[in-house]
């Protein structure tokens, strides 16, 4: 029996939504059984804590992919969203907290279960430190500049720079990442392996002049990176391993019986409609008008999100499986996740349509075949475009492309709460063939014959898509990426290492025309709620 201290760690928020911050959290003395079954059961809040749509939500509106509208003031809610597409946001946005306080929450319980071990050289300490590199990676990529700590403490840590805590993770992974399991199956599925380590590493190298520059506005595209033959051998670690694949067809990996049998899926977090929530993408995809054109779901959708149409022009290669992620035009129902030739029709009326619409014929009612539009048009009234509103009518509600990339859990029931089964791919077999091209295109030595044309055609041969005929250029692998990550929140990371994050977009220049020169918006800023309780803590410059 081993007896040690708990001490909450008092970096903010650490459990978001459960404690009332202003109350002191006491240290309190547990016994805990040092066995097997013990650190497994300690280490469900290890991963419990990956679960979550801030990260998705968080990225997705704050990059040139899509953005969130209003309905008149409904789903406005205080402007959280348009703050996230307009890059105005402050660190009182509600979307802060939670995007800080998850992974937080997972570097606690990592180092609970570490004092639990006492022993940080062990194969079982060598996942809970992969996780808790994992979750420094979320922390420094989204805030910069965060508290190191790497076991139990009683009083408030000072925060480390993000070159710091970049040289952390890398040299964590690279310490712990002969211990780790290779073997691909279910027992590691949603788990470290020595391959999530090497992407992890491969996201770290791929970022490297981005992480290691503590002025993120000072950050530029060009800015060398010294790390891209490391990039390169760690891909090739992965490549040469023969434990993954692109032989799953790429709209059935996404579905909600995805899970360990995916050969793409590096490492991926699991959901459960029942068991483990927080995966409700198709709540804010679906359009708010066609509750039934995927099942008979039990209760209304959101459907807030759009994709922006310059992004949604990227999907231009024919025959290319990724374009069926995207509903356009006239809208049939859908059943055995295939588009029926039955149309979705809606009893509306012409004044439903177009709430403008004055004439002596406006109320009388008609079914209406359902239509998306390419464009998203605000309305003009005083206060609309502020809003982000397209009106609360049919014309708006059906304005803008929607994503079925993670297509909706027609199982779901009233009692689920809208929550989806579909797992999530945080690192796939297919970042880590582009993460190699790009490196070749940024000058790292070749390796085992590839070539970044070689890889790219691997990615456009797995899609049906047309195969690169000339030399690759980077806006090219740029906009592959853009094709095959979509809706995975990595386009935000991307942008910035490209040098496009402060680029025009949306209605960025209607509503928040200075957020093309703020570059400290890179980084986000510390929640106010956070900051509160680290009083010695500054602000990240520019907020």
């Amino acid at each position: 029996m081993k007896r040690f201290i708990i001490s909450a760690l008092v970096l903010g928020t650490a459990l978001a939504g459960c404690m009332d911050l202003d109350v002191p959290i006491k240290s309190q003395l547990t016994e805990f059984p040092a066995t097997a079954e013990a650190v497994e059961a300690a280490s469900a809040d290890v991963y419990n804590a990956c679960r979550g749509s801030q990260q998705w939500m968080v990225h997705t509106n704050s990059s040139d992919e899509a953005t969130s509208v209003a309905f008149g003031n409904d789903w406005y809610d205080g402007g959280q969203f348009v703050q996230l597409c307009m890059h105005s946001w402050t660190p009182y946005n509600p979307w802060f907290a939670p995007l800080w306080n998850a992974p937080m929450s997972g570097i606690t319980s990592c180092n609970t279960v570490l004092s639990i071990i006492d022993d940080d050289e062990s194969a079982i300490a060598a996942s809970i430190r992969a996780m808790r590199a994992y979750f420094y990676f979320l922390l420094m990529d989204n805030f910069g500049s965060v508290p190191l700590v790497t076991g139990l403490v009683k009083e408030q840590p000072e925060r480390a720079s993000r070159s710091e805590i970049t040289k952390f993770i890398e040299s964590e992974m690279l310490a712990i990442r002969d211990k780790l399991p290779t073997n691909v199956d279910a027992t590691t599925y949603g788990k470290p392996t020595r391959y999530m380590a090497d992407a992890v590493l491969a996201k770290l190298y791929l970022n490297w002049a981005v992480y290691s520059n503590d002025d993120v506005a000072t950050y530029n595209a060009s800015d060398a990176n010294p790390k891209l033959n490391d990039l390169v051998a760690v891909c090739d670690d992965v490549i040469k391993a023969g434990k993954y694949n692109l032989s799953d067809d790429f709209m059935v990996k996404f579905r909600p019986n995805n899970g360990p049998h995916i050969k793409d899926f590096i490492f991926a977090i699991p959901y459960d409609r029942v068991k483990q929530h927080g995966m409700y993408y198709g709540r804010h995809w679906i359009c708010r008008s066609a509750q039934k054109q995927f099942g008979p779901l039990p209760q209304s959708v959101g459907g807030t999100l759009r994709v922006l149409p310059e992004f949604f022009d990227k999907f231009n290669l024919p025959g290319d499986r990724r374009n069926d992620i995207w509903l356009t035009g006239k809208q049939y129902y859908w059943e055995n996740y295939q588009e029926t030739t039955r149309p979705f029709m809606i009893k509306t009326s012409k004044r439903g349509i177009d709430q403008d619409y004055n004439g002596p014929d406006a109320n009388d009612t008609f079914e209406w075949h359902m239509e998306f539009t390419r464009d998203i048009i605000l309305r003009t009234e005083p206060g609309a475009a502020e809003r982000l509103d397209c009106g609360n009518d049919q014309k708006g509600r059906t304005m803008g492309f929607r994503s079925i990339k993670f297509y909706m859990d027609t199982e779901v029931n009233a009692a689920n709460n809208r929550q989806q089964s579909n797992d999530v791919p945080v690192f796939r077999y297919a970042d880590i063939l582009l993460m190699k091209a790009e490196a070749l295109l940024r000058g790292a030595t070749a390796t085992n014959g590839d070539t970044a044309e070689s890889l790219i055609n691997q990615i456009r041969a797995y899609v049906g898509a047309p195969v690169l005929t000339g030399k690759a250029t980077l806006e090219e692998l740029l906009d592959e990426r853009a094709r095959e990550f979509t809706d995975e929140a990595w386009r935000r990371n991307d942008l910035i290492r490209f040098g496009m994050y402060e680029n025009d977009w949306g209605f960025r220049k209607l509503l928040y025309p200075q957020g093309f020169t703020e570059k400290f918006r890179r980084i986000y800023p510390v929640p106010t709620e956070v900051m509160n309780v680290n009083t010695n803590w500054k602000q990240n410059p520019g907020y």
